[in-house]
């Protein structure tokens, strides 16, 4: 395999490879040193809060079933039979104490165990003594301030510890309401026509923003008299473990305490409560970042916080080079008041519902850059050199530092995978 990455620190330049968006061999080896090996995200604690809630979920190319069982703990078990593969549950969501196969009638109860099987006289007494019959667990599930996630890999390193620096952003946003955060109704489900690597990027591109969605932000300026000129100012931030942020000040309102004029005086009586709220409970300096400052949170590989206009968590999983699903879900604070669900509702479908300014263009953006890859033997490589030259610890939230973080991560994992390969020859 050619060169991933040129890491070119005396010439302030980073180029990648753009074979790692296209070819069949690269996403096989992803899949095996990326995703069977990373932390990756499941769901919300409070998509399932009452025992024998569960939903179905498709998590680093497995079907899984994230789910409270009757014990109250919460488990990841694969959706599949024992006996002869299907699918055990087939609704999308529910509650249930027992899953019943639809095929040969194999139940079991919600924790996985096998309870029942039609013509037991047909299996040899203790069949399942050994429990190898129940259905099968992810091993490794761990929670962080309500975040659940799933690994595959039993020798990888804790949650908490895989997380890093990571989890002070993630607290920011969790902090928001003394209660934590909880999971909203409903999920956005998309495809992409790009590689996930592209969106991984895009998530924390904050350099695309003004030339991609001008429109948005040509709006925001002409429903708020006093702001002059829109501006993205902040900082980009190299995290752990190819994780990465930008934190930056943005135009439009935030439901959490920060007030715009499409909204009415109440809500800004209330946002100003909020505010001296929180810095009672944590310093104006703190409570200043929780409220009037943006994060756009990537969690390698595969998971994006975005603290904006709203709240949300997106996760994408490849299913060829060229192809892309996508799953994306609307937090907020619990006892969030109606109005303020409400205003933040709306600025989170103005800006990133699947017909807001946002998405559709940056799906956009990543199809044109899929396509034009079939230029890859002429034109070899992608430049993501900007703010190299500030030197570190002084990237702009304009700056590519955060895309350098997860390739640099990216590249460790596929060089060490054959590394491996070629001193086992």
């Amino acid at each position: 395999m050619e060169q991933i990455i040129q890491d070119n620190v005396e010439k302030s330049e980073f180029l990648v490879n753009r074979k790692v968006f296209t070819e069949r061999e690269i996403l096989a080896r992803e899949r095996a040193e990326i995703f069977n090996k990373s932390w990756l995200f499941i769901g919300h604690e409070t998509e399932i809060p009452e025992l024998g809630d569960y939903k179905r979920k498709k998590v680093g190319g497995r079907n899984l079933l994230f789910i409270r069982s009757h014990d109250g703990e919460i488990r990841a078990l694969f959706n599949t039979c024992p006996h002869r593969g299907a699918l055990v549950a087939r609704e999308s969501e529910g509650n249930s104490r027992v899953f019943r196969c639809f095929y040969h009638a194999w139940s079991f109860k919600n924790d996985g165990e096998l309870v029942g099987m039609p013509g037991q006289d047909g299996f040899p007494e203790g069949f399942n003594d050994d429990g190898t019959k129940n259905m099968k667990a992810v091993k490794r599930v761990e929670n962080y301030r309500g975040f659940v996630f799933v690994n595959y890999d039993q020798e990888a390193v804790s949650l908490e510890e895989y997380l890093g620096n990571a989890k002070e952003y993630i607290d920011l946003v969790v902090d928001q309401s003394e209660y934590g955060l909880e999971a909203l109704g409903g999920v956005q489900e998309y495809s992409v026509r790009a590689n996930w690597k592209l969106l991984a990027e895009n998530s924390v591109d904050l350099y695309h923003g003004m030339p991609t969605h001008k429109t948005y932000f040509d709006i925001k300026q002409g429903q708020d008299p006093d702001l002059k000129k829109v501006k993205l100012e902040g900082e980009g931030v190299e995290l752990d473990n190819g994780h990465a942020v930008i934190e930056y000040v943005a135009p439009w309102g935030r439901p959490v305490a920060q007030w715009t004029p499409i909204w009415d005086e109440e809500l800004k009586r209330d946002m100003e409560k909020m505010k001296e709220d929180l810095t009672e409970r944590f310093g104006p300096e703190r409570a200043e970042r929780i409220t009037h400052y943006n994060r756009n949170i990537l969690i390698f590989p595969n998971l994006v916080i975005n603290d904006i206009m709203a709240v949300t968590a997106r996760t994408f999983y490849p299913t060829s080079p060229g192809y892309m699903e996508v799953l994306g879900y609307s937090l907020a604070p619990k006892g969030e008041k109606g109005s303020h669900r409400m205003a933040r509702n709306d600025n989170f479908l103005e800006f990133l519902g699947p017909g807001g300014f946002a998405t559709p263009d940056d799906n956009e953006a990543l199809e044109l850059c899929q396509e034009a890859y079939n230029n890859n033997e002429e034109v070899e490589w992608n430049d993501i050199s900007k703010g190299m030259v500030r030197g570190a610890g002084n990237a702009l939230a304009t700056d590519e530092i955060q895309m350098r973080s997860f390739w640099r991560q990216y590249n460790m994992k596929i060089q060490d995978s054959l590394k491996k390969e070629v001193a086992q020859r």
